[in-house]
């Protein structure tokens, strides 16, 4: 099982290369992980990188949830699947991000990889100068969430 953490700096070159952290990259080969599947982030301005077997499971979960003849679940899937690449890592261990990827995600040079479980997201680096959450923010909602799922057990 794959599973990233971290919060590593890099930056794309002129046409759009990066490489890839050595860490998530071992991690990737020894899963076999060739392909990588990147698209904009559902909730944030950032990129979310999903390892090819990653992303097939959460498709299939989110197919699994939908209604193909709802024409609203309809929408909901051709939403997430249509703005989608598949991204390979080169020899040198770079992938290309395309660049409207870069622009929608405002993206000039540097980036943060910030490994999310099985995920990678890039952020820009301008992004990243601010906390998520206050520290307080983040302490009380964390307790929240923690003491709720120990209340259901």
């Amino acid at each position: 099982m794959i599973r990233f953490l971290g919060n590593i700096e890099a930056k794309v070159d002129s046409k759009g290369r990066v490489f890839i952290p050595a860490t998530f990259r071992k991690q990737l080969q020894a899963a076999s992980e060739e392909t990588l599947i990147i698209r904009k982030d559902v909730f944030q301005d950032c990129l979310t990188l999903y390892p090819a077997s990653v992303w097939n499971e959460d498709l299939n979960e989110l197919q699994s949830r939908l209604n193909k003849w709802n024409s609203k679940h309809q929408l909901i899937l051709r939403q997430f699947v249509s703005d989608v690449e598949e991204v390979s890592i080169d020899n040198n261990g770079r992938i290309l991000i395309p660049k409207r990827y870069l622009h929608i995600c405002s993206i000039q040079s540097d980036i943060h990889f910030i490994g999310i479980d099985n995920k990678i997201e890039i952020w820009a680096k301008e992004r990243m100068e601010q906390p998520f959450m206050s520290p307080e923010e983040f302490g009380k909602t964390l307790e929240e969430i923690m003491n709720k799922a120990k209340d259901e057990d």
